[in-house]
């Protein structure tokens, strides 16, 4: 594929993603609004404020308009570039949604190269070297993880945190993060980013270890490996050029849709960790029913599904040249 038809291919994916994201927000917005309840619920249980001044501030809002027009509001904001502000404590939605999602994507990042790192060469190394007992007690490990629900793994190494003393529970940072030099503060992050990590690792690493052993243990029973092994090409070449390339295809599919998540694949991980994410941010704004918070969430995780397809597609392409992406639309 030239540059002009990866270009093309870009522009009608995007175009593609754009239908999608105003399709979300609408069934977004119309699952807000039927929803019983408004983001000023809570100051009906305050006694000194007159229901005259609760209507008024309802209507100052919008709150009281119908659907459409609420919807309409919302969507020409959003096309000036502004995504409003907070209903309880009137804070601007961008910069909140900017400081929690580098905090989500920080955690996410760190969590997804742990896990490609290890998890791809042990499912290489385990294929090659079939039913071994490393193999076999690889193989368990990952048969005894993928038996644990995420939660309960979480609340495991919790428990451990809280028993030990040995990491920090809650937070990204320490009280005194602001009088650290630089890399004492690179330090303090990792340290509590340590747990969450290693729990989003435990979570994903036997399913991609599987996943990579299965796939390339496939592609060396194919009738191309055997020929090249038959002209005599050395072992390593066979596997790691001929048949790795054709057993990654569908993990570079799976990283498209974990680029795609990860702003919100962390939603547990972040809750009961404590920590000041995106997830968090938006279960709370879910729970308010704040509006334009929930909104900004929901459109940003829009945004990364449809990027992350086109990742994947446009890696899919390098990885496998034979690939035409003008048949993947």
């Amino acid at each position: 594929m030239n540059d002009r038809s990866l270009f093309n291919f870009i522009l009608v994916r995007l175009g593609q993603g754009a239908l999608v994201i105003v399709l979300v927000s609408f069934l977004s917005f119309l699952l807000l609004y039927a929803s019983p309840g408004d983001c000023l619920a809570d100051l009906q249980l305050n006694q000194s404020l007159s229901p005259e001044f609760i209507a008024q501030e309802r209507a100052r809002r919008g709150l009281d308009r119908p659907f459409l027009e609420q919807y309409g509001r919302w969507l020409f904001n959003l096309a000036q570039g502004n995504l409003g502000r907070t209903c309880k404590d009137n804070a601007p939605v961008f910069n909140l949604i900017l400081q929690r999602a580098g905090n989500t994507l920080l955690f996410s990042v760190s969590a997804l190269i742990a896990t490609w790192l290890i998890a791809i060469p042990t499912g290489i190394w385990a294929a090659v070297n079939r039913h071994n007992f490393i193999d076999r007690f690889i193989q368990l490990i990952s048969y005894l993880l993928q038996g644990f629900p995420a939660f309960v793994m979480v609340i495991l190494l919790l428990i451990f945190a809280q028993t030990s003393g040995l990491f920090p529970v809650g937070g990204l940072r320490s009280l005194d993060y602001d009088d650290l030099n630089f890399w004492g503060k690179i330090a303090d992050i990792a340290y509590h980013l340590a747990l969450p990590v290693t729990a989003a690792f435990l979570i994903g690493f036997a399913g991609l270890q599987r996943l990579m052993r299965g796939n390339l243990l496939d592609v060396l029973q194919e009738d191309y490996i055997r020929t090249a092994r038959a002209k005599g090409l050395p072992e390593t070449k066979v596997i790691y050029v001929h048949a790795l390339r054709n057993a990654v295809n569908p993990l570079v599919t799976l990283l498209g849709f974990q680029l795609a998540s990860l702003l919100s694949g962390a939603f547990i991980t972040e809750l009961l960790f404590g920590l000041p994410g995106l997830g968090q941010l938006l279960y709370e704004a879910v729970r308010q029913k704040d509006t334009n918070l929930a909104m900004a969430g929901f459109m940003l995780g829009a945004i990364m599904l449809v990027l992350g397809n086109l990742i994947a597609d446009i890696l899919l392409k390098l990885v496998d040249p034979r690939i035409k992406l003008d048949d993947r639309g």
